[in-house]
């Protein structure tokens, strides 16, 4: 049960550590084009895309670990 209260905690943690800047130049000049309200949600929206491969990435090396341990 810790374990689970420890990655959940470590996942919220992970999700609101504020502001980040998450966009390629290409981005970061169409967002400036578009005012403060529409950037800050391409920035959202780049983050969101990038947290479903870092989230794979993450069960699979957890799952791994867990086999590994056991063995």
């Amino acid at each position: 049960m810790k374990k689970w209260c420890l990655l959940l905690l470590t996942g919220v943690l992970m999700v609101m550590n504020g502001p980040l800047m998450a966009q390629c130049s290409l981005c970061t000049k169409t967002a400036q084009q578009l005012g403060e309200g529409p950037a800050k949600g391409l920035n959202n929206g780049i983050l969101m895309l990038a947290l479903t491969p870092l989230a794979i990435i993450g069960f699979l090396a957890f799952r791994w670990w867990r086999s590994n341990k056991e063995a």
